[in-house]
């Protein structure tokens, strides 16, 4: 799947269309936004504490091209948003109704 890392137009009825309510489709779409957002976040810091270092040297430039070249890296990936609502579109997202929990 290719994802768009720019932003895009969308339809509304067709982002609607799975809960037949705009709000709750982009309720459900940043919800899920926020969990990749989050997922993605811990990554780049784990990734970024391999580097971290108490002492100063001449390796510390070295070391922070590759943390710049990591940074870089997660910022041309496409936005939570627009995985989150590509996901939504393509029925990945499974979500239910506060309604259906109390039956």
């Amino acid at each position: 799947m290719s994802i768009q890392a720019s932003i895009i137009t969308r339809d509304l009825a067709e982002i609607s269309e799975p809960t037949g309510n705009i709000y709750q489709s982009v309720s459900i779409i940043s919800k899920r936004a926020r969990q990749i957002s989050s997922k993605m976040k811990e990554e780049l810091n784990s990734k970024l504490a391999e580097f971290a270092s108490t002492v100063d040297n001449l390796e510390e430039i070295f070391e922070n091209r590759e943390q710049i070249e990591i940074s870089k890296f997660y910022e041309r990936m496409p936005k939570p948003t627009n995985v989150a609502t590509e996901e939504f579109l393509q029925g990945e997202v499974m979500f239910r109704e506060a309604d259906q929990d109390a039956k």
